[in-house]
């Protein structure tokens, strides 16, 4: 350590240690005995007279005022003997200056990059000597100026390998996250579709998923869930070491000395995905009442019932039309559509007019009407997609069981703060639940 004593000019001294205190913007201060603060630019100070020098800062504590004995700058640490109180406290202070976000930015940026490059070298290498890298870049970040987490990679192939003359590649180029193989597969896609769709020729029909051993699985789980011609396009790679017999658990390094190869995935089956799960079977469900079996035969396509606490309710392509109760062992039925004002009770001298209204139903309420600005037609829109749903919510996704189907589920009951319903509680064949939220609109921006 360099001893103030021994300095002939102390205010070289001091002009030195300034500057070096200078050169970052925060000092992160260790006093010794767990003691820690962070001093900024602006809140510290290095004075004294003749050779005296002192540095001074502010902490939680307030002002500290130190006699600075020795220092020494060396590993990126300004080490301090100092002494307080007429000597009777003495410290080693040791300063780390903290990196600045925008330094930190470009170590990761750099990193990101580096394995980037290194996965389009291991995809050229995988497709065969005819191959050639187009484009490598990183995906965009969360924030502006951010590096992304995903290699983007476009590469050619003359020989016609797989039978597209380009190919497109992406994996992660990060530590992997919770949602790794979510978050890989959704967003390796929606890039994938933007290329297909921007016209330039000849477009990538073809898409890589470059992955870890540790995303291996999960990521073959996700693909084999996509519709038949996209999971046909879909091809997933495990990144091996150089010599290709040791998965590797990460992705590349900033300096790999060999590039990694890649090994395809099997990615199973739907049914073989599936068939495996245990079979669900729901609780028994009650019959229906006499009349609302006899409404349903009107329309038995149409038509789906809804059961409340005291009664069913019947809709026709989602819109409630008409409804069952039982009142004194005896079975009562309303129908109407305009609210409970025009509701009217289904007895011998109503039943001409029910049958009306089931045949302007049938008329106006279906798919292919042909008078779409009806009010019959344009009533309750997400109902009529939520009873689409209720017949056959396989088509929403495969993994979905058809049974059981939960509609307006509350999630919980608190008084302060009621919960909005869930639209749809649908089960899938490996038993997760999954949310459905219905929207015939896109949203507000």
């Amino acid at each position: 350590m360099e001893r103030i004593g021994e300095t002939s000019d102390a205010d070289d001294a001091r002009r030195r240690r300034a500057r070096v205190l200078d050169s970052a913007g925060e000092w992160f201060c260790d006093e010794g005995g767990g003691r820690r603060v962070s001093v900024r630019r602006g809140e510290w100070e290095v004075g004294g007279a003749g050779r005296a020098v002192r540095l001074a800062y502010w902490g939680e504590a307030g002002l500290r005022v130190w006699r600075v004995a020795a220092w020494e700058w060396a590993g990126g640490r300004l080490c301090v003997e100092a002494t307080r109180r007429a000597g009777s406290l003495r410290a080693t202070l040791e300063l780390v200056p903290r990196a600045s976000a925008a330094a930190t930015l470009a170590t990761l940026a750099a990193a990101r990059e580096s394995a980037c490059e290194s996965l389009a070298e291991s995809a050229r290498a995988y497709l065969g000597e005819g191959a050639r890298v187009e484009s490598a870049r990183l995906s965009a970040g969360a924030r502006r100026g951010e590096p992304g987490r995903y290699a983007r990679v476009v590469l050619s192939v003359r020989d016609g390998r797989g039978g597209a003359p380009h190919v497109a590649a992406t994996g992660p180029v990060g530590a992997p996250a919770s949602d790794g193989a979510d978050a890989l597969v959704a967003s390796a896609w929606l890039w994938f579709a933007r290329l297909a769709g921007e016209g330039s020729a000849p477009s990538p029909r073809r898409l890589l998923l470059v992955v870890p051993a540790a995303m291996r699985d999960a990521t073959a789980e996700r693909v084999a869930l996509l519709r038949g011609g996209l999971r046909e396009s879909v091809e997933v790679c495990e990144l091996c070491d150089g010599d290709g017999d040791t998965p590797a658990h990460a992705p590349p390094s900033p300096a790999p000395s060999r590039v990694p190869t890649l090994a395809p995935v099997r990615v199973p089956s739907l049914e073989e995905l599936l068939g495996a799960a245990p079979r669900f079977t729901g609780p028994r469900r009650a019959g229906l009442s006499e009349t609302a079996a006899r409404v349903v035969a009107l329309a038995p396509g149409a038509v789906d019932v809804v059961r409340a606490r005291h009664g069913e309710t019947l809709r026709y392509n989602g819109l409630a039309f008409a409804r069952v109760r039982r009142v004194m062992d005896e079975e009562r039925a309303w129908f109407g559509v305009g609210g409970a004002a025009t509701r009217r009770p289904l007895d011998d001298d109503s039943l001409a007019d029910f049958h009306k209204l089931v045949a302007e139903l049938r008329e106006h309420r279906r798919a292919d009407a042909p008078d779409r600005r009806h009010a019959l037609y344009r009533a309750a829109p997400e109902a009529w997609l939520e009873s689409l749903l209720r017949r056959d919510v396989s088509r929403l996704d495969p993994g979905l069981v058809v049974s059981p189907l939960h509609a307006q589920l509350r999630a919980h009951r608190a008084p302060a703060a009621p919960a909005r319903p869930l639209d749809l509680l649908a089960l899938r064949r490996d038993g997760r639940h999954v949310v459905i939220e219905l929207k015939v609109a896109p949203a507000p921006a």
